[in-house]
């Protein structure tokens, strides 16, 4: 088999490497107040793969043969462990029903192809054998969009993308590069960095994501505010269906009709697979910062950001912690020995009447030349002042570059120890950004009293455009075991609601798939579905392209 990279089937990232809380004395404590577990020290509990039942794959030999036979019999396989691997996302559902052995069905094959014309090879072989196509591209899903219908009766095809990983070409004198979509995050960084390029989308998901997987649900980075979300850096792209290639030239504009570049961002691969993307790269900055700021309250906070977005400032990334999330971040700092610079901050803070457990954790990044750099963190400072906030440096932004992309990890280490935890996230106009966070707030909090269980409940914005923001709540919770998902479903739905209740989207950047589908109607009205339906069904008349995701049956 080629050599693609794959995080472990029962959790997210690689054997290996997990949170501990060794040296983080206030985490313990945290998480007792927070959700009534006492952690004893303990390895938790996990599953065998030994003790799962797994449906047999159904595939036949004609057809096992005749995809082996354009990508090599090594590269179409039917071993379990992949084909689970191949199954779910990494959502909290799709841990939990791992881990329950709830598995009533299951890709079949993984095929590995090579390139786009071993792409197009598979695609027309499954469609002439009437079989489900489900594009892969680092697993990491959490909204629903992998998994079969557990009712397919035909033949599903997990079609991995893991071998089409290069950069392919730079435009240096435009600044596009054309990049093939398995491509997952630090190999796509450093291939352009080895060139002075980046393009600079950074998802929490990164280390385990692929290009082609960002553009299928409309991703958005840490950086987005300067380099944009996926929409805005996929300039072209190329997509094989059954009859040939769909071929969107990397023009920077265009007046020709509705968008297909449009409709292919966000299709979860329900159009066809994307096989290659054009998107725009950036000279690597000579400068990268990344600062800390401290806010006497949400409000404060969220109106320093709201100004910054209006100023002469473009920051790479604005982002405030609620106070909630802020002592969370607080609560995962080592022990420090001799001087504490933050015990200090605190007394300080303390002095001038600040509420230590309402400061909300600020960063904010800036990059480019030493001169523009200085510019806008005059203008930032400024702002910050004016809304009562205090600049901390450039520790806590190092602090944070550094763990950015290890927050996944923590998840699975309370499931470990019956937990669950999971996120979703929204935007907003501005002037509906404090009136979202308290609603899910209460209906977070009163779904936990529907299911007789403390939770916990946190929130940061992120993402800043002009007109609005992008607010991610995380929530836990200690579950029932056999009721987790029964448990789940009650606080998942009581947040999504919310976000339509109150004028928020249902999602931001984690896409549709099953998980959010229910509350689509809602968010882009009836005949929107209407459309987004039509088009489904005339471009995929027999649904063999992963059927059952963003309109489900």
């Amino acid at each position: 088999m080629a050599n693609v990279k794959h995080m472990k089937w029962w959790g997210w990232g690689v054997e290996g490497v997990a949170f501990t809380y060794d040296n983080k004395p206030a985490f313990a404590p945290f998480v007792k107040k927070a959700v009534g577990l006492e952690l004893d020290g303990s390895a938790g509990s996990s599953v065998a793969f030994s003790d799962l039942t797994l449906p047999s794959s159904t595939i036949d030999a004609a057809l096992l043969a005749e995809l082996g036979a354009i990508v090599g019999a090594d590269n179409a396989i039917v071993d379990d462990e992949l084909r689970l691997v191949h199954t779910y996302g990494k959502s909290i559902r799709d841990l939990l029903r791992i881990r329950a052995s709830d598995l009533p069905r299951m890709p079949d094959v993984v095929v590995y192809p090579a390139d786009e014309a071993e792409v197009a090879a598979v695609v027309s072989a499954a469609v002439t054998a009437n079989a489900v196509i489900i594009p892969f591209g680092g697993g990491s899903n959490i909204s629903g969009s992998l998994e079969p219908h557990p009712g397919e009766a035909r033949v599903v095809i997990s079609l991995d993308l893991g071998r089409l990983n290069k950069v392919v070409s730079i435009d240096e004198g435009s600044g596009i590069a054309r990049i093939q979509a398995g491509a997952q995050g630090p190999f796509i960084e450093e291939q352009l960095n080895a060139r002075g390029w980046t393009m600079g989308h950074f998802p929490d998901s990164f280390t385990h994501s692929t290009l082609g997987g960002w553009v299928a649900t409309r991703s958005s980075g840490m950086q987005s505010d300067k380099y944009g979300d996926i929409a805005d850096i996929a300039r072209g792209l190329r997509m094989v269906r059954p009859a040939g290639i769909v071929d969107i030239r990397p023009v920077p504009s265009a007046s020709t009709g509705p968008s297909v570049r449009e409709m292919i961002l966000g299709s979860e691969g329900r159009l066809g697979v994307i096989t290659e993307v054009t998107v725009q790269v950036h000279r690597t900055p000579e400068v990268r910062e990344i600062n800390g700021y401290l806010f006497p309250n949400w409000e404060a906070g969220i109106a320093a950001m709201h100004e910054i977005s209006e100023s002469d400032a473009r920051p790479t990334v604005t982002r405030v912690s609620d106070a909630r999330e802020s002592g969370f971040s607080f609560a995962t700092g080592k022990a420090k020995t001799g001087f504490d610079p933050q015990k200090l901050l605190m007394a300080y803070l303390k002095r001038r009447g600040w509420n230590l457990e309402g400061i909300n954790l600020s960063f904010i990044g800036f990059e480019g030349s030493k001169s523009h750099v200085a510019y806008e963190k005059k203008i930032v400072a400024r702002i910050v002042k004016k809304h009562g906030g205090l600049g901390v440096g450039k520790g806590p932004g190092v602090l944070y570059d550094q763990k950015k992309f290890d927050t996944p990890y923590l998840r699975d280490f309370l499931l470990d120890r019956g937990a669950a935890a999971d996120v979703s996230e929204t935007a907003a106009p501005w002037s509906r950004l404090n009136e979202i966070h308290d609603a899910v707030y209460a209906a977070a909090n009163e779904a936990y009293e529907r299911i007789g269980t403390p939770g916990w409940i946190m929130s940061h914005l992120s993402h800043s455009y002009h007109s609005g923001a992008c607010l991610y709540f995380t929530f836990a919770f200690v579950h029932g075991g056999d009721t987790a998902i029964a448990q789940y479903d009650v606080v998942k739905r009581a947040i999504q609601q919310a976000f339509v209740d109150h004028g928020g989207t249902i999602s931001h950047h984690h896409g549709v798939g099953r998980e959010h589908a229910p509350w689509l109607e809602q968010d882009i009205s009836t005949e929107g579905v209407a459309l987004m339906s039509g088009l489904f069904a005339s471009a995929d008349p027999k649904k063999n392209f992963n059927p059952d995701k963003v309109i489900t049956y």
